[in-house]
């Protein structure tokens, strides 16, 4: 339970900068298109869902990568 706050918080502040990290995110996860940026528009659940499609990884996978990405930024 406190992790999930703890993710939340992170990510309302990674939802509130979307189109400033976009480009980080494209360093981290060179196959997500503009277009799939767009689509995803800072909804973790979207963001997963397009690593696990591109990737084909698990979705613990794709969360997993998506909780260490947004945990090293700095705000």
């Amino acid at each position: 339970m406190a992790d999930e706050i703890k993710t939340g918080g992170a990510w309302d502040r990674v939802a509130g900068k979307w189109k400033q990290l976009t480009g980080d995110i494209r360093s981290k996860w060179g196959d997500l298109t503009d277009d799939d940026l767009l689509q995803i528009n800072g909804e973790r659940e979207k963001l997963a869902g397009k690593i696990q499609e591109r990737y084909g990884i698990a979705k613990d996978e794709a969360n997993k990568q998506i909780e260490d990405w947004s945990n090293k930024l700095k705000f």
